[in-house]
């Protein structure tokens, strides 16, 4: 069985760790959690540190907990936050941790009748907790000078910071007290900047409990440009494949800076040391080939969304730079056929016209601006320099209804590299 820390340690996602808290972990099993933020209804790659955490921690032969903040959702966490947030409805929220549920459920096995992972709402344990009971309970145990010399609560006081924000790890270090003599978890785990909140909870269950608790958490990834992990142009990368395609969650991995995919493929596959070692020299000896990009992109993408769709990405990335077919353009669903040609020239045109057939060379250059003249259509067509939906034409192409793609559009290619979407209402 692998140890615990050990794995953590070589692999670049260890930050801090109590004292005893490796000792423990050798000796034992241990029941140890994280918590989520049910502040969106889908995890992002940025939750994706945590996950691996996880799906290591219960690798090594420990039982995992994964604490979904239907109550601490209500408070808003202030660790790393310039102002506060906005705070969501119960319904939003409950919404929330169900989807966040469904995405857990394809990480970790809750079956193993030894280890099998637990989910937990914090939401159980404190909608019939009074305030009057929670300030006598927890509070008097832990004292004002304590909370302030928290990194999340000085950072806020000259901007300001509420008494909501201000209780969130008081909140917080419930919960670990709770799961401790509830269900004797003595570890907590999160991302650096939780290390406060989680230090409250190991104080609170020494005064109040007089147990034991541990605690250890894991960097926060910055990539190597200074820009935030987890973001492309148009955002936040999520699981769900509502928010972003499989073939964008691909192209995600697969376009990370050769800077970043050493750290990347330590923290997010699961291959052992000597496979991503190995992986790792060489991509340095022929980085050009990003076989540490592919290796990354592959394994996370079918770990996500699963092995149909990451063959779909794969055969959705061919497209714009592979000899694909008409039939690899056409297996593709509108989102992942407008992901791939995001950005390129879009030009309309009126769908009735394709009733009667639209001459190649006029809808190169009368129906649309592609080729300047029907001269210059002509000569592009007969040098064989004009694809429709990825497949060359000749004088006599004529474009009707069953040249649409998605029952919509129609992909022109100029060359090898200069696309156009046509799309016809």
């Amino acid at each position: 069985m692998k140890k615990f820390v050990d794995e953590l340690r070589w692999r670049g996602m260890l930050h801090d760790i109590m004292p005893g808290t490796e000792e423990l972990l050798n000796k034992e099993m241990v029941s140890g959690y994280i918590g989520f933020d049910p502040t969106a209804d889908s995890l992002g790659v940025g939750n994706m540190v945590q996950i691996m955490t996880l799906v290591h921690f219960q690798r090594a032969g420990h039982k995992p907990y994964a604490l979904v903040g239907g109550a601490t959702g209500r408070v808003g966490d202030p660790s790393g936050k310039s102002q506060e947030r906005n705070l969501l409805s119960p319904e939003e929220i409950n919404h929330n941790l169900e989807r966040q549920k469904a995405q857990l459920e394809r990480f970790l096995d809750f079956d193993d009748p030894s280890n099998g992972a637990v989910i937990v709402n914090n939401y159980d344990w404190f909608k019939d907790f009074y305030f009057l009971d929670f300030i006598r309970d927890a509070g008097k145990h832990i004292t004002v000078n304590y909370m302030m010399a928290k990194d999340s609560v000085k950072n806020r006081l000259e901007s300001g910071m509420s008494f909501t924000e201000f209780t969130y790890q008081l909140i917080q270090g419930y919960d670990f007290y709770h799961l401790h003599k509830e269900f004797n978890v003595k570890l907590q785990m999160g991302g650096s900047d939780q290390w406060g909140n989680i230090t409250t909870g190991t104080e609170l269950i020494r005064r109040k409990g007089g147990g034991e608790a541990f605690a250890l958490t894991t960097p926060l990834i910055k990539k190597a440009d200074g820009t935030k992990f987890g973001k492309s142009e148009k955002g936040n990368i999520w699981l769900d494949p509502e928010k972003t395609s499989p073939y964008e969650f691909y192209q995600f991995w697969l376009n990370a800076a050769d800077a970043d995919c050493e750290n990347y493929i330590r923290i997010f596959s699961l291959k052992d040391r000597e496979s991503i070692e190995k992986l790792i020299q060489e991509h340095q000896e022929e980085p050009h080939l990003r076989k540490l990009q592919r290796a990354l992109a592959e394994e996370i993408t079918e770990r996500v969304h699963g092995a149909d769709e990451l063959q779909n990405a794969i055969e959705a990335s061919g497209i714009l730079f592979g000899n694909s077919t008409e039939e690899s353009l056409r297996k593709l669903n509108e989102k992942t056929f407008l992901a791939v040609f995001a950005g390129v020239p879009q030009y309309e045109i009126d769908r009735t016209r394709l009733k009667e057939g639209i001459p190649i060379v006029d809808l190169l250059a009368t129906e649309t601006p592609i080729l300047p003249s029907k001269g210059e259509a002509r000569k592009m067509v007969q040098g064989n320099g004009i694809s429709i939906n990825k497949s060359k034409v000749d004088l006599d192409k004529e474009i009707t209804e069953s040249d649409l793609v998605n029952d919509k559009y129609i992909l022109a290619q100029r060359g090898k590299r200069n696309y156009f979407i046509i799309l016809c209402n």
